[in-house]
């Protein structure tokens, strides 16, 4: 039986079973999942349902692996709109799924983080999204042109049997490679009707991303460095970048990359993929692309200060994109803060902070100026909510916004966006 101490699992091992899978790996996996959250899968079980018999969903995941006879259940298929129109598939697996994936990631991980390479920086520990930003950021000073690409489905389109002959070269683990296997055969389930599966791991899965990295370590990683190792690239799960020299250098490589991909059955995504030139104040040439969208920041040349005498000058740098303002707008429409009229100005503010908070520490990396709109366009979201909820200032939109604009110098620490000082947007 598997103890708790409090809650903890412990690590308890027999020898009964033909796989020797530690007790404790498995409440280490849990811990994990919970900390991500997610929605239910196709059985509807939420992770605070799960809790409810947590020791023996705990055993039961763990009995089952350790004897072979796991098997996963479907995976939930969520339709999410994508931005630029049509739907992406997420593939939500169930709670107790989710945790059992997570035990073989964690199993496989400290192995493959070994053979990724440095700019490679998609869901890897210690690496992130503005890592990348900031490395490419440096890059684009350096090299003229910048091929920008992206692939068409990855996670729809991995090829299992190129997949699995990559797993098995790195991944000795018997019961990794057997639940690996079964996991990437587990059918979809859309509004009760289920789909097999012979191609591409679901995106929402908790081992997916990892397989997806190692695809495309062989995929593109190995390659260019046997192709083009005097190049710099840098990838962020199917988004990438190549840094060139010159337009026909830039051509080259995407020709060659079209027939790269064609090998691994993949290919670019044609709306996605481009070739930019890295217009700055000392680059003036002609060119109809001198702009590219990468991890939610938009590279293109911008009047920037110079750090040492303050001048300015036009460099070629990231700033938030317009889709992610646009996309942050959303959320904030989203949350239909104008009709919380119950609320309070805490109330709003305990909704609104985490978000601001995150967007800032994320988007306000690399040129902070750029999110004023956005802040501007909360302080316009306020300044409904408060004519809705107080009578006096319901045809007094100038009265309104002046009350607001002094609240907002006088409790500056009510609001994240406040604290830096954006008061306009109010009147």
């Amino acid at each position: 039986m598997i103890g708790t101490t409090g809650n903890r699992m412990t690590s308890t091992r027999t020898t009964d079973k033909p796989f020797m899978i530690e007790k404790r790996r498995v409440y280490e996996a849990y811990k994990a999942v919970k900390s991500n959250q997610g929605a239910a899968g196709v059985d509807g079980q939420t992770i605070e349902q799960f809790e409810t018999d947590l020791k023996g969903n705990l055993y039961r995941i763990w009995n089952r692996m350790s004897s072979g006879s796991y098997f996963p259940p479907p995976v939930r298929a969520v339709a999410i709109p994508k931005k630029s129109g049509g739907e992406r598939i997420l593939g939500v697996p169930t709670v107790s799924d989710r945790i059992a994936q997570m035990v073989v990631k964690q199993m496989i991980e400290p192995d493959l983080e070994t053979i990724f390479l440095p700019d490679s920086y998609g869901y890897r520990p210690g690496k992130s999204a503005l890592d990348a930003v900031g490395v490419t950021r440096e890059r684009c000073w350096r090299y003229d042109w910048v091929l920008e690409f992206d692939i068409k489905g990855l996670f729809d389109n991995i090829d299992h049997e190129l997949l699995l002959k990559a797993v098995r070269r790195h991944v000795t683990c018997q019961w990794a490679l057997l639940y690996i296997e079964r996991w990437l055969t587990a059918p979809m389930e859309r509004d009760g009707v289920r789909q097999e599966r012979t191609r591409g791991t679901p995106q929402g899965g908790v081992i997916s991303p990892i397989l997806a990295n190692l695809f495309l370590h062989y995929t593109f990683d190995l390659w260019m460095g046997r192709a083009h190792p005097d190049l710099l690239w840098c990838r962020y799960a199917d988004d990438g970048l190549v840094h060139c020299r010159t337009e026909q250098e830039a051509e080259a490589i995407k020709a060659d990359l079209q027939a790269r991909l064609a090998e691994c059955r993949l290919e670019l995504h044609p709306g996605k993929t481009k070739i930019v030139y890295c217009k700055d104040g000392l680059r003036q040439g002609d060119h109809p692309n001198v702009t590219f969208d990468f991890l939610g920041f938009a590279f293109r040349p911008r009047l920037v200060k110079n750090a040492r005498n303050g001048n300015l000058f036009c460099g070629f740098n990231p700033a938030v994109s317009p889709s992610a303002l646009k996309a942050m707008r959303s959320t904030i429409r989203d949350l239909n803060l104008r009709r919380r009229t119950h609320a309070s100005m805490t109330d709003i503010a305990r909704v609104l902070n985490p978000l601001l908070r995150g967007w800032i520490a994320y988007y306000g990396r690399y040129s902070p100026s750029a999110m004023h709109s956005l802040f501007q366009h909360v302080n316009a979201t306020l300044l409904g909510w408060l004519r809705r909820k107080f009578k006096r200032f319901k045809q007094r939109k100038t009265q309104a916004g002046l009350f607001l604009q002094q609240l907002a110098r006088d409790s500056a620490a009510l609001f994240v966006h406040w604290r830096l000082g954006v008061t306009s947007g109010f009147v």
